[in-house]
């Protein structure tokens, strides 16, 4: 008894439902054969040779139905009262020990079985899937730009919780996106919307799970299949949805550090996708905020990447946003090119893997049978060769056509050096000294032989940051430093207006918005910048009217996207919202791994120890500086071929030829032409006001 105590102590710890389970099943059995006894040795009249069976035949369709008791009392006046009390005993104790236990069971059961699903504790047989672990503020974006891939897609979602938050941000996220892209579609009459709808509407062909659960566990991300997801992306935790300023701080302090949660992910993921039984050729994308988290993620990698196993790909979040953030600073026309290039929508990057040819040059020979695509550059990934291309769709890199002979030209002006660039800097965020080596690197490329500054930047931040960041001494480009909390209108514009005024090129303001703000704070800070910097471009317009408004460029650094209308209704044509880059990345790399170096190249300009400009970088060039006489109307089939041959002139020095692929142009007032599709279709017309956008060298 000793024993059958202590396992019976041990299921109801262990497994109760099936210990209730059995309890209600075993106390119905042995009801139904007491019952059936009594029934059939009643000897009833017309019951008298009723056997066991119908006995206990009789029991369940009386407990079923009361109605059934005829068959055992079929004349309920001429029955006993010790019958009839024993029937209905029957009835009542079979109607709560049977029907009213086993359907309340099975109910209890369903309701487990749904809030399981809910939760994430059973398994979810799927493959070739999205797995995204964590959530923050680019999840929605990563999510999102999945919409553009043309196909259907499959992404779970594990987190450690908020599921319902979450669900309703994706649902509203893709909702937004979709009824922004069907806006012109709506605007077609009933017909042409009917005849048009399967080529022309866009649609979510999206699925989204999200599961509750722990990321750190092997038995949940088993159950959502990861060794079968085609793609895995681990993303940090936001600091910024903390109720106290001083935990904010805390975290943020910490975060800097290092982020240990990341690492132990990253351990686990790596653990199941390295396995035998793992698809091939998964990737597993994992944010980065600190150098400490990259050190021992590529001690990971040296571990745990094997050959067509578990590929990890580590992205420092915040070194990618400050090459951004600079970029955009010194090349405003950048935001607009990037947010076109680096997303599945519209001219996007390629990457086709390669046999070397060592004979001939990729560029010139791919250019002279193909005219819909735009041949970039080749590069090493991983160990393998990609040819890089820009184009509307894979399609397009494939078809082959003969491309006419031109003698169509440009003249090169031979001794272009970018001009000087003058920045002001607004704010702070956590992406700072990043942001500074950007520029640090930039100058680095286009220092002056002659010794002038090409380079002169001011930052105006509250006292705290500046000191945080020792005053911006160690940048030398950092001309001055103005402190100054967000209610010192009477610092900020004066100093915005004597560096404007100082500079006879073109200035840029960038507006930063702080990423470790609370919630309700975030992008306040930056918003009442830009009302202070409007305020003084208004204010110049009208006292001189022969001021242009394009010669100071606003770039404002968002971070929540519901601000974007707001911005833009500033007339700001540079909004950036930079979790949104970051998740194009993220999406792009998911889906093609060897873009992954490609960008790494572009964003990173050549240091002064290089020899030669190795890395290959998109600048927006002014035309009347570029050229030295104004290109003459041709196609993009022409222009783009012109240009290359000019930049790659045999005759010219070693050191005066830099490979120049044109990708398109902006004209004045931020309309930007890239050259996509048939370029024999497209129409080059170019104005001096007008900048090129070009991947080149240097």
């Amino acid at each position: 008894m000793k024993k059958i105590k202590e396992w019976v102590s041990v299921q109801l710890v262990k497994n109760p439902g099936k210990v209730v389970l059995a309890a209600i099943l075993l106390f119905n059995v042995v009801f139904f054969f007491l019952a059936a006894v009594v029934i059939s040795n009643m000897s009833l009249s017309g019951t008298e040779h009723m056997s066991f069976l119908e006995a206990a035949f009789c029991t369940v369709t009386m407990i079923l139905d009361a109605g059934c008791i005829q068959f055992v009392v079929s004349d309920i006046g001429q029955a006993g009262v010790a019958v009839v009390l024993v029937c209905l005993a029957i009835i009542f104790i079979g109607m709560i020990s049977f029907t009213g236990a086993v359907i309340g069971y099975i109910t209890n059961y369903i309701s487990h079985f749904i809030e399981d699903s809910n939760t994430g504790s059973r398994k979810l047989h799927i493959s070739d899937h999205v797995v995204i672990l964590n959530w923050n503020t680019r999840a929605s974006e990563i999510v999102n730009d999945l919409l553009y891939c043309g196909k259907k897609q499959k992404v779970v979602v594990l987190v450690g919780g908020r599921k319902k938050e979450i669900e309703k941000e994706i649902e509203e996220r893709l909702a937004d996106t979709v009824s922004r892209e069907n806006a012109e579609f709506r605007k077609k009459s009933f017909l042409r919307r009917v005849f048009t709808e399967k080529n022309t509407r866009f649609r979510n062909r999206l699925t989204v799970v999200v599961r509750e659960g722990d990321v750190f566990s092997s038995k949940q991300l088993h159950d959502i299949s990861l060794e079968y997801a085609k793609s895995v992306v681990i993303l940090g935790s936001d600091i910024n949805n903390t109720v106290c300023q001083f935990e904010t701080r805390e975290r943020l302090e910490e975060q800097e550090r290092g982020n240990s949660q990341t690492v132990k992910t990253l351990m686990q993921v790596a653990d199941i996708t390295s396995a035998a039984n793992s698809n091939d050729n998964q990737k597993i994308i994992v944010e980065i905020m600190d150098d400490w988290t990259y050190e021992l993620v590529e001690k990971i990698i040296k571990c745990k990447e094997v050959k067509e196993k578990c590929n990890i790909i580590p992205v420092q979040i915040n070194k990618i946003l400050g090459q951004i953030l600079s970029q955009f600073s010194l090349m405003p026309e950048l935001n607009m090119v990037y947010k076109e290039l680096f997303s599945n929508k519209g001219a996007a990057f390629f990457t086709e893997p390669y046999e070397i040819d060592r004979e001939r040059d990729f560029v010139p020979a791919y250019l002279e049978n193909h005219n819909r695509a735009i041949p970039l550059t080749h590069m090493l990934s991983d160990g393998k060769a990609y040819h890089y291309f820009s184009a509307a769709c894979e399609r397009d890199v494939r078809e082959v056509c003969k491309v006419k002979d031109s003698a169509y030209s440009v003249a090169l002006n031979r001794d272009y050096w970018i001009e000087n660039k003058n920045v002001i800097i607004l704010g702070h965020n956590s992406k700072c000294r990043d942001i500074m080596r950007g520029f640090a690197a930039f100058k680095s490329e286009w220092n002056r032989a002659d010794g002038q500054e090409i380079l002169r930047i001011i930052v105006i931040d509250d006292q705290k940051n500046l000191e945080k960041m020792n005053y911006y001494k160690e940048y030398p480009f950092v001309v001055d430093t103005v402190a100054a909390s967000i209610y010192d209108r009477d610092i900020i514009c004066p100093t915005i207006e004597r560096f404007v005024a100082s500079n006879e090129e073109d200035t840029s303001i960038l507006i930063l918005s702080d990423d470790a703000a609370r919630n309700e704070d975030i992008d306040a800070n930056a918003l009442a910048n830009l009302v202070y910097v409007q305020d003084i471009i208004n204010a110049k317009k009208r006292n001189d009217p022969a001021f242009d408004p394009e010669s100071i460029d606003v770039i404002v650094e968002i971070i929540d996207p519901k601000h974007h209308d707001i911005v833009s209704s500033y007339s700001v044509n540079n909004v950036v919202i930079s979790n949104r880059y970051i998740s194009k990345m993220i999406t792009q790399i998911g889906e093609k791994e060897a873009l992954f170096d490609f960008y790494t190249d572009i964003l990173t300009y050549d240091t002064e120890e290089a020899d030669t400009y190795e890395s290959k970088e998109i600048y927006t060039k002014k035309v009347s500086r570029f050229f030295d006489e104004l290109p003459k109307k041709c196609t993009a089939e022409e222009f783009i071929r012109a240009v290359y041959r000019a930049s790659t002139d045999s005759s010219l020095p070693k050191k005066q030829r830099n490979p120049t692929v044109a990708l398109g142009y902006v004209k004045p007032g931020g309309r930007m032409i890239l050259f996509e599709g048939n370029q024999s279709e497209i129409t080059v017309e170019l104005e001096k006001e007008d900048k090129l956008v070009v991947f080149s060298n240097h």
